[in-house]
């Protein structure tokens, strides 16, 4: 697959210069096709039978598989969730935290996952890391460890400012259980989820899928307590509703996902060219270089797929005139930022659109 054949698959790279995907990925047209005969099989044949229900196990097993080999990791420990944020709060309440427990985490996460984080019942501890070069990040995160710490929770793409956290690093110098949030890392850059115990995936940013999927990675199922059991926690159960748990990670899924959902991301997944990474980081290199010719660019050369820089402008108010314009990014809350984000499908000339609309 070429380039050109890549964005002609996305319809919405005809009108706009699309560089939001650290929000919304673009959806193609194979994952509208498939989400809309999912939804004509089942208006059709309703929702119901052996039959039906056996072919949307498939679908699932279709999809985990997909997210795992995403995460280059085994399928049964994937379980499917709704979003990023899910995946942390099945994390953070089964670990049965309490006052006594420290967590460690950065000034940097998205609300996402701080607020699990201060739901969990632990002392949450943030280390300093907005404001700071990336080189300083890893000594800043190791300060804010304790002998009461019990888990570090980070992202490994922090979404304000588009640098890579030092994950397995941190993981190696603790020894703790790592939380990962994934959700401007999976589908964007090359992950390989199996050194940590916990990492999320968000189905609709850098996968391209739609709205409401994800997935969540446990290394050890056996070894977090199901906080929140749904139907697909258990492998059978007793009238008073003691269960036996689901094998894997299965035992952690919240409930129900839309078919037509996994039918649009399992096309997504299954679409994604083997040149991704490799042509999104030379494009947000390019982004980046083009970016500083002009503005003060907060992420530093060399690190994820997101690029934030410097407006003089209200961002909020820059980033609605640049929508005008045909060009689609974010502002980043409580900054003056504006967010690249840069996919395999973004071109030069989206670029040179971005450079001249702020001009």
């Amino acid at each position: 697959m070429s380039v050109e054949q890549a964005r002609a698959r996305f319809p919405v790279l005809a009108r706009l210069a699309y560089l939001n995907a650290g929000t919304f990925g673009p959806l193609s047209r194979a994952t509208f096709e498939a989400m809309t005969r999912r939804l004509i099989l089942d208006t059709e044949r309703g929702r119901g039978g052996a039959a039906y229900f056996e072919e949307l196990s498939r679908l699932r097993e279709r999809v985990r598989s997909g997210l795992a080999e995403v995460l280059g990791v085994e399928p049964a420990n994937v379980a499917l969730t709704g979003s990023t944020t899910a995946g942390c709060n099945i994390v953070l309440g089964g670990l049965g935290l309490s006052s006594g427990d420290e967590v460690v985490t950065t000034d940097a996460e998205h609300f996402g996952l701080l607020g699990p984080l201060h739901a969990s019942g632990a002392v949450v501890r943030v280390a300093r890391t907005l404001d700071r070069p990336a080189a300083d990040v890893t000594a800043a995160i190791l300060a804010e460890v304790t002998s009461r710490t019990r888990l570090l929770a980070l992202s490994h793409v922090a979404w304000k400012s588009g640098h890579l956290f030092p994950i397995r690093e941190l993981k190696e110098a603790t020894g703790l259980p790592v939380l990962v949030d994934g959700a401007q890392s999976v589908g964007a850059i090359p992950v390989e989820a199996a050194p940590f115990d916990f990492y999320t995936v968000s189905g609709q940013k850098w996968l391209c899928g739609p709205d409401s999927t994800g997935g969540l990675y446990v290394a050890d199922p056996a070894a977090l307590a199901v906080a929140a059991p749904s139907y697909f926690s258990q492998n059978g159960y007793k009238p008073d509703g003691r269960y036996e748990p689901s094998p894997g990670s299965l035992r952690f899924e919240p409930g129900w996902v839309p078919p037509s959902s996994l039918a649009g991301l399992a096309a997504a997944l299954e679409e994604a060219p083997a040149w991704r990474f490799q042509r999104a980081l030379e494009l947000t290199r390019h982004c980046r270089e083009r970016l500083a010719e002009r503005f003060d660019v907060a992420t530093e050369p060399d690190q994820a797929t997101l690029v934030s820089f410097s407006v003089d402008a209200d961002p909020t108010e820059t980033a609605l005139r640049l929508y005008e314009r045909g060009v689609v990014l974010r502002d980043v809350p409580g900054t003056s930022w504006l967010r690249v984000s840069c996919g395999y499908w973004t071109s030069e000339e989206d670029i040179e659109r971005l450079i001249d609309a702020l001009a």
